[in-house]
């Protein structure tokens, strides 16, 4: 691990280490925060008991589909922007200001086009996710060397060639930040709308225990959510690194 990592491991417990003590003491009262834990000890009950095993599925499933079309559809799109200049000065304005729009407003639209299931809400968290895709594509490709392109024209190398080989790895660091900003935004897409919207997931979890005032299920899976996508960011982080790592031994 990481001297970087390391500290940031020491920072996030510290936090928790922090939130025990003032809850443990009273300062801060039972019915604002319980102490984390217990949130970890109703938590791995509920995990234990398969409580809540089908929300777990439908939203980790809207989640992986969400964001699948998320990088899939944004780095195309990201792609063919980059290669059209005309295009690309009609949507620089429009990606600028793209998280401005409340897209929640669009969820009973999208019930009229989709049908009460999930697709409602894998449409929301595809569209706050590609962008971000988009973004991270747009800038991967704006930062690739001139004179990568020109030795890959020197070497005769056709465009879908030039592309795999020179100008996605010379991207790939923008590309990747696009992942991890594609996972959390699509992330927090599918459990908002759950959580606004749904009658079921994590999201519709968490509200019904709000509702309920069952504070201890509320904050358990309000952990194993933050706690998740921390898990899934740390690892595309982790994987980043070792794709940089063994692209600079080469």
């Amino acid at each position: 691990m990481s001297r970087v990592a390391r500290a940031q491991l020491a920072v996030v417990c510290g936090f928790f280490a922090v939130l025990e003590l003032l809850t443990r003491a009273g300062a801060i009262g039972p019915l604002t925060m319980i102490p984390p834990s217990a949130m970890a000890a109703r938590l791995w009950t509920m995990l234990m008991d398969g409580e809540i095993n089908a929300a777990m599925a439908q939203t980790f499933a809207n989640v992986a589909i969400a964001f699948a079309l998320s990088v899939g559809l944004g780095f195309a799109a990201g792609l063919t922007i980059h290669g059209l200049p005309r295009l690309r000065r009609l949507f620089d304005p429009l990606l600028a200001s793209y998280y401005a729009v409340p897209f929640f407003v669009f969820y009973p639209l999208l019930i009229a086009l989709f049908g009460l299931n999930r697709w409602p809400l894998v449409a929301i968290g595809l569209v706050f996710g590609a962008a971000a895709m988009v973004i991270a594509t747009l800038n991967g490709l704006d930062r690739v060397p001139p004179v990568l392109r020109k030795l890959a024209r020197a070497h005769g190398l056709g465009r879908a060639q030039a592309i795999l080989l020179v100008v996605l790895p010379a991207a790939a660091p923008h590309l990747f930040t696009g992942l991890k900003l594609s996972l959390a935004y699509s992330f927090i897409g599918v459990i908002a709308g759950e959580f606004i919207l749904s009658g079921s997931g994590l999201g519709h979890a968490i509200a019904d225990a709000y509702d309920s005032f069952d504070n201890p299920t509320m904050y358990a899976l309000m952990l194993f959510v933050v706690a998740l996508a921390i898990s899934l960011n740390a690892a595309l982080h982790v994987w980043e690194q070792r794709m940089m790592a063994r692209r600079s031994r080469r």
